[in-house]
């Protein structure tokens, strides 16, 4: 269980900050909920503490981690899938996994293939989205400004 302050990884909203823990009524049931402010997309969120694990709620990454990022973001591009649906469906379910290389995986492949060939509308959204993932854990990990961490990545790509 995680504790008010920590900062930890929603998947498919980013890092944030844990604000409070508390008691719910959700249709009849009482449960712990945290509160998680999400400032990189300015939201909040109520996460149900037994649901953490199903949904991919993890800790942020160990600074020390970043270069392995970074080499992530500098490595070749996959090859995708030619069909923009199950390509959309894959990269979708990389983030939704959590894990940060998958993460940079997906914006390094959308950002090159945005290069060379401009996205279709949803997945122009889809790297953003993967961007904003990526770059607000990078901003909580090592302390970079959300101006560095853009940078990080795009130098990398």
């Amino acid at each position: 269980m995680f504790e008010i302050g920590a900062q930890i990884v929603y998947p498919m909203y980013g890092a944030g900050i844990i604000t409070d823990i508390e008691e719910k009524d959700f249709l009849g049931e009482s449960r712990l909920y945290y509160s998680v402010s999400l400032p990189y997309c300015r939201m909040e969120a109520s996460v149900p503490v037994d649901n953490c694990e199903k949904l991919g709620v993890r800790p942020i990454i160990d600074k020390g981690l970043i270069p392995d990022v970074v080499t992530v973001l500098k490595g070749d591009t996959e090859p995708m899938n030619p069909n923009w649906n199950k390509r959309y469906r894959e990269n979708t379910e990389r983030l939704q996994s959590g894990d940060i290389m998958e993460v940079a995986a997906v914006v390094r492949n959308l950002v090159r293939a945005d290069r060379a060939k401009p996205l279709s509308t949803g997945e122009k959204k889809l790297l953003s989205t993967a961007k904003q993932i990526l770059e607000s854990e990078l901003i909580y990990s090592g302390g970079y400004t959300m101006e560095e961490a853009d940078e990080m990545v795009e130098v990398n790509i």
